[in-house]
């Protein structure tokens, strides 16, 4: 990067956090911590949620799946329609109305104890896993952007140990105040800067013919073939994202519930998924997926260069070579700070979330129980700190894997179809038992 892109960074980042920690300092409860006093309107949770649901993983591997598969490439971020008249109607007064803190919780006012410490445990995993891809993500961006040495394996470990430590700093001090705090304003500029790539592209493309003229026509297409490829077929996304993925998203992620839950009242969360799910989503859907759109109508025009030729046979890193292509030094700098924002804003959520449930459904009601509410609250931060932690840990994991997109739908694939069958089950079927859910849990992990 240029001097100014690397300022640019930096300053995004100490501006982040710093907004993030002095946001937090009226917290002084867990019910602040978690669900931040319950003070804010639909808007600001829906650009909140927005920033949380875009993470850095989707500006990266959505541009390398927009860039072999077209406009196509959009499908995954367009099925959470079908799920919204379920969460109003349904699942949102389940939440607000028995007054519970966690999905678990929620699972042994249905089923007992026994199903509570299983969807625990698994719920702990996910959350703990999806901050490991996030920072996995970040630290392969900014290794291509700036490596720290000479070994690109150990530089993308060294990016995501400082980026889980800015994370960490905020949440810790604030909580759900910090994570909203900043997902608002880190949510304003994820949608600007994808749209901002894309703006670019079509304007760069004007004098060789347009972006639409020079985008394949099979790339044209809104859908790919029903069962083909394998591993990017419609029917295949249709179940991995519209049923599994979106509706652990929604109804399973400890994240999204406490965001819905930090509203003024039911009224307010009802407004803010409905703007999420039919404007906000279609427009991230454009904000993640255009560079990649762009640079296969630059590639086919033929204006990449054979160094960027190189770099873009690697998906992932198809989002930061035409970005560098279309953009001049500064601006370049702050959409990669863009890139980072969706990071940090997914990361924030999750590391909040793991800590609730470490609270509320592992040190409450196995630990320590009957404590003061000021103890609790000390758990909680530490809970961030371990958690922030165990996700830098799981990046080598996550690193052994081809490319981002396939360390993600791997991962959720393995963990999010018995939590969602569960949940739905047990929404829907009043004679589904605690042995059904065992088996359903146990037996599908």
């Amino acid at each position: 990067m240029a001097t100014l892109d690397v300022v640019v960074l930096v300053g995004y980042f100490l501006t982040v956090t710093l907004f993030g920690f002095f946001s937090g300092r009226s917290t002084k409860t867990t019910h602040d911590f978690f669900f931040a006093g319950q003070r804010y309107g639909w808007f600001v949770i829906a650009m909140s949620c927005v920033a949380t649901v875009v993470g850095s993983y989707s500006f990266v591997k959505y541009s390398g799946i927009a860039y072999d598969h077209g406009i196509a490439g959009s499908q995954n971020y367009l099925n959470d329609w079908m799920w919204i008249a379920f969460f109003v109607g349904g699942w949102l007064p389940i939440l607000w109305l028995s007054g519970i803190w966690s999905i678990p919780e929620y699972f042994e006012k249905r089923f007992g104890s026994k199903v509570r410490a299983v969807v625990t445990v698994l719920l702990l995993i996910y959350m703990v896993g999806y901050i490991g891809i996030n920072f996995r993500t970040l630290g392969k961006v900014l290794d291509t952007l700036q490596p720290l040495g000479a070994d690109p394996y150990m530089s993308e470990i060294y990016w995501s140990v400082i980026v889980a430590v800015l994370c960490a700093f905020y949440v810790t001090a604030g909580g759900q105040v910090s994570v909203i705090a900043t997902d608002l304003f880190q949510g304003v500029l994820l949608l600007l800067a994808g749209f901002a790539v894309v703006w670019l592209g079509v304007e760069a493309l004007s004098e060789h013919g347009g972006f639409w003229a020079n985008l394949p026509q099979a790339q044209k297409a809104a859908f790919t073939p029903f069962n083909e490829p394998p591993n990017f077929s419609s029917i295949g996304l249709f179940w991995q994202d519209g049923m599994a993925n979106t509706t652990a998203f929604y109804f399973v992620n400890q994240g999204l519930v406490m965001r819905f839950l930090s509203a003024k009242n039911m009224e307010e969360g009802r407004k803010a998924i409905v703007a999420v799910v039919l404007i906000l989503m279609p427009l991230a859907a454009i904000a993640v997926c255009g560079g990649g759109w762009v640079a296969r109508a630059i590639f086919e025009a033929g204006l990449f260069t054979p160094e960027q030729l190189k770099s873009i046979t690697d998906g992932d890193k198809i989002f930061v070579v035409v970005t560098k292509k279309l953009t001049s030094p500064g601006f370049f700098g702050l959409i990669m700070a863009a890139l980072t924002a969706a990071l940090m804003s997914t990361a924030d959520t999750l590391i909040n979330a793991t800590a609730a449930v470490t609270v509320n459904d592992v040190w409450k009601p196995y630990i320590a129980k009957n404590r003061e509410d000021s103890y609790y609250l000390k758990v909680a931060r530490w809970a961030s700190i371990a958690t922030a932690m165990l996700g830098i840990l799981l990046v080598p994991v996550f690193m052994g894997f081809d490319n981002i997109f396939h360390a993600h739908g791997m991962f959720t694939a393995a963990i999010t179809p018995p939590l969602v069958v569960a949940l739905l089950m047990s929404l829907i079927w009043k004679r589904y038992t605690t042995a059904g859910i065992l088996a359903t849990l146990i037996g599908g992990m």
